[in-house]
């Protein structure tokens, strides 16, 4: 999946940089993201158990002289020696696992995959480790001089290991999600092992209210069975695990919050950008939960309908535009209705020669500057060119899209192409013929495949004015079209002689455009007259 969303928030965070960052710059920013945040949380961690041990849980004080060596010696030393190994263990030593994250080109490999999903449970679990050795190693070496610290130190330390392991979990979690965002990209049907957006929550809502609720209950309840416990340490430990619940809590579900939001935001940047119509939009996927399988669907969405604006262009650009949007927007039947509309025809006076005299690219260019031309002005006067036809095209204006004045787009636009023809194309010469009248308008063909198509007296009648106006003046129109026209548009044409078209039983009276006068602004295209 190519990611066009380069932003600095592409991964929810401006401090995950951009998707485009280099591999150097990337290796020291999750270097940074893992070290420093799980540092600072074992280091919080390491006071609020000072503080549980030191002046909240009851129990005898550890502040004694016979504990005065491991409070200022062996305590702090293991605090150090754990902090140091956990640094190497977690981030240094587990960051080699990633090292392919750093070659930008480089696809990870399945095992590679494997292991980068595993690295925040590893975190988790180097941390539990240290912590657990921290009861292990220190609770026997207090033990041995004061037994009654046991449940006072066990109890202090857990509350604090529990909090940072699973902060931990969450802090590696959001630092390692441009490199998430490689292993989804690499296998975007591999499901990755974590937690979801239900999971996030409950484990918030434990380490936010549960934990300090239980230990709570556990004091209350050491206070029942202990009747050394006094009522003031009683409510020095309540009040002080309320403020814990209270801090923790809302710092905890900051933290899930922001898990949760980061992406939705992201999809909903991205559907503005849709809306206003930018299809070229695509979300980084970097989110293994359900909230990934939102960004990797609206990935699939915006995907369809670059597709479907694909095809419809594809379309628009075979039958015209009009019908396209007639066909997406209906279901088209084979038939027509009656309607009152404008037909143009036009045709390289001497095709057949030139096909036998120039090279077939020469001639295949030539074409392509023609077709551009009568294309463009088409379009511009709202006709819909209906048909090519080998060097020839038919127009056809008033249907399937209505206009106010489908006789005098038809004439405009003839002198438009006329002007055009007569300033730019010196290799080749294009005779025009444009009448108005009564035509059929709809599906003509089987029903598996038809097209949309024009018949009608107006439509013979535009054919042969064009292989009459070959041997005239090259744009050739009938009284009836001019007299149906506007006044703005008929004052440019004058009435000649009447001739009876090949094919035709009555006379047709012959209209062109005059050489003086109201044609001042002969020829030119809308958008020229409106600067005007």
């Amino acid at each position: 999946m190519a990611h066009s969303d380069v932003s600095t928030a592409a991964f929810g965070s401006r401090l995950l940089g951009p998707v485009d960052e280099s591999s150097g710059m990337r290796r020291i920013r999750v270097q940074l993201l893992l070290t420093v945040p799980l540092v600072a949380a074992n280091l919080a961690g390491m006071a609020v158990t000072f503080a549980l041990i030191g002046f909240v849980l009851p129990g005898p004080t550890v502040f004694t002289r016979e504990l005065l060596l491991l409070d200022v010696i062996a305590t702090p030393l293991y605090a150090a020696l754990a902090l140091l190994v956990g640094m190497w263990w977690g981030t240094v030593r587990g960051l080699r696992t990633l090292r392919w994250a750093i070659q930008p080109d480089q696809v990870p490999t399945e095992a590679e995959q494997i292991a980068a999903s595993r690295v925040p449970r590893h975190l988790v679990l180097q941390q539990a480790l240290l912590w657990s050795g921290a009861a292990a190693v220190l609770t026997p070496l207090y033990a041995l001089v004061e037994p009654a610290l046991i449940p006072k130190i066990l109890i202090g330390i857990a509350f604090s290991a529990i909090v940072v392991c699973a902060n931990g979990y969450l802090i590696a979690e959001f630092a390692l999600r441009a490199v998430t965002a490689r292993v989804l990209d690499a296998a975007p049907l591999r499901r990755r092992r974590g937690m979801g957006v239900f999971s996030r929550s409950m484990v918030a809502w434990m380490l936010g209210a549960g934990v300090p609720v239980t230990l709570s209950m556990i004091v209350a309840g050491w206070a029942l069975v202990d009747s050394s416990v006094s009522t003031a340490r009683l409510a020095v430990c309540v009040l002080s695990l309320g403020g814990a619940t209270l801090v923790f809590g809302l710092l905890l579900m900051m933290q899930t919050v922001s898990t949760i939001i980061a992406p939705i935001r992201g999809v909903r940047r991205a559907l503005r950008q849709v809306e206003d119509g930018d299809l070229r939009v695509a979300i980084t996927v970097y989110d293994g939960t359900e909230l990934g399988e939102l960004q990797s669907g609206f990935n699939h969405m915006v995907e369809g309908l670059r597709e479907r604006e694909q095809i419809r262009d594809l379309f628009g650009r075979h039958v015209g535009r009009d019908v396209a949007d007639a066909a997406l927007a209906g279901n088209p039947t084979l038939g027509g209705v009656e309607t009152e509309a404008a037909a143009l025809f036009i045709d390289i006076v001497g095709s057949t020669t030139m096909a036998a005299t120039v090279p077939a690219p020469e001639m295949v260019a030539i074409l392509n500057r023609f077709f551009d031309i009568v294309v463009d002005e088409v379009e511009a006067h709202g006709g819909l060119l209906n048909k090519f036809e080998g060097d020839a095209a038919l127009a056809v204006f008033g249907t399937p899209a209505a206009l106010s004045d489908a006789s005098g787009a038809a004439l405009a636009c003839a002198r438009a192409i006329r002007q055009r023809l007569d300033l730019t194309a010196d290799d080749f010469i294009a005779a025009i013929g444009v009448a108005a009248g009564r035509v059929v308008a709809g599906n003509v063909g089987a029903r598996q495949r038809y097209e949309f198509t024009v018949i009608g007296d107006a439509v013979n009648e535009a054919a042969r004015l064009c292989e009459l106006a070959k041997h005239d003046d090259l744009l050739l129109t009938s009284a009836n079209t001019v007299n149906s026209a506007d006044d703005t548009e008929a004052a440019f044409w004058q009435l000649g002689e009447s001739v009876t078209l090949r094919g035709r039983l009555t006379p047709t009276r012959l209209g062109r455009p005059r050489s003086s006068g109201p044609q001042a602004e002969r020829g030119l295209h809308p958008s020229e007259q409106r600067t005007e």
